[in-house]
C-alpha cells in the first residue's frame, strides 16, 4: 500500500464516500427482531453475512468466534517479526500496541476455523511486514515526496499543509482514507495525520480499520492470500512483472508465517 493504486483510487472516493453517504442517511437502523443492522446502516435478514456479519451493529449478527488472537500472536511469533537493526519503528510496534488495537476490531482473527483464523493472521501480519520491512519503519520512505491529495474528495479534503503519504503497520495513505480511518477512531486523520506514526495503538488500529474493510472478507472467504494482494496494492504489482519481487517478498512472509503457526497456506497464493 506504499502507492495507492488508481483502482483503490476510484473505489475509495466513489464507493466508500457512497458508503459513508449511505451510513449517514441509515446509521439509525430501527431494524424489526429478525433483522440485523449492518456496519452500513441498513437493515437485512438474519442469517446473510452482509448485514449479519462483520461491522453488524444489532439484531441477531453473527457472533465471532471464540478464536483467542492473543494466544496465536505470542510474544514469541511477535517479537520474531521484529527487525532487529537499528530501525525507527524497534521501539514503536509491539505485542501490546496491536492487543491494544485489536480490542476495536473484535472480528479480526475470528471468522470461520481456528486454522481460518490463522490464515488471516499469517496474511495481515505478511502484509505489514512487507510495508514496513519487518517492522522497520513508522513512516513511508521518501513519502514526504510525493503528493497523496485527493482534492475531488470533498468529504475528506486535505487541510493545509498536511501530508497524507504512507504511515503505520500497512502504510495507510492518501486523505480519503486518513479522513474516515480518524473518524472511527477518534482521532483528526486530516489535520493529524501524523499520529498514526507517533502513537503505536492508533497506527495499530488504521492497519486493522483498513484491512476489516478491504481485507478482512477476502482472506475469510477462502480467496486465497493472492487476493489480499489485489485488494492492498494489485494495480502496481499484480501481473507486473517488473513487480514481481514484492509479490514474491508477501507471499514468502504469508507462508513462513503460516509454517510457524502450524497452518497450511491454501491456494491461489499470487495474483
Amino acid at each position: 500500500m506504499a502507492v495507492l493504486n488508481i483502482i483503490k483510487l476510484i473505489f475509495v472516493t466513489g464507493v466508500i464516500s457512497g458508503i459513508f453517504t449511505e451510513l449517514t442517511a441509515g446509521q439509525n437502523c430501527g431494524c424489526a427482531a429478525n433483522e440485523c443492522c449492518s456496519e452500513f446502516g441498513f437493515c437485512g435478514p438474519a442469517g446473510d453475512p452482509a448485514y449479519c456479519g462483520s461491522g453488524c451493529r444489532e439484531g441477531p449478527c453473527t457472533p465471532p468466534t471464540d478464536v483467542n488472537v492473543a494466544d496465536i500472536v505470542t510474544p514469541e511469533f511477535f517479537n520474531g517479526i521484529l527487525n532487529q537493526g537499528d530501525c525507527p519503528g524497534k521501539n514503536f510496534y509491539s505485542r501490546g500496541a496491536f492487543l491494544d488495537a485489536l480490542s476495536s476490531y473484535d472480528r479480526f482473527g475470528r471468522a470461520g476455523t481456528q486454522d481460518d483464523s490463522k490464515r488471516e493472521i499469517a496474511a495481515f501480519f505478511a502484509h505489514a511486514s512487507h510495508e514496513t520491512e519487518r517492522f522497520c519503519f513508522t513512516e513511508e520512505k521518501d513519502g514526504a515526496t510525493k503528493n497523496y491529495c485527493n482534492e475531488t474528495d470533498i468529504q475528506y479534503p486535505c487541510a493545509p499543509g498536511k501530508l497524507y503519504y504512507g504511515r503505520g503497520p500497512l502504510q495507510l495513505t492518501w486523505n480519503y482514507n486518513y479522513g474516515p480511518a480518524g473518524q472511527e477512531n477518534n482521532f483528526d486523520g486530516l489535520n493529524n495525520p501524523e499520529i498514526v506514526a507517533n502513537d503505536p495503538a492508533v497506527s495499530f488500529r488504521t492497519a486493522l480499520w483498513y484491512w476489516m474493510r478491504s481485507v478482512h472478507k477476502i482472506i475469510t472467504s477462502g480467496q486465497g492470500f493472492g487476493a489480499t494482494i489485489q485488494a492492498i496494492n494489485g494495480a502496481l504489482e499484480c501481473g507486473n512483472p517488473a513487480e514481481s519481487g514484492k509479490v514474491d517478498s508477501r507471499v514468502n512472509y504469508y507462508t513462513n508465517y503460516c509454517t510457524q503457526l502450524g497452518v497450511a497456506p491454501g491456494d491461489n497464493l499470487r495474483c
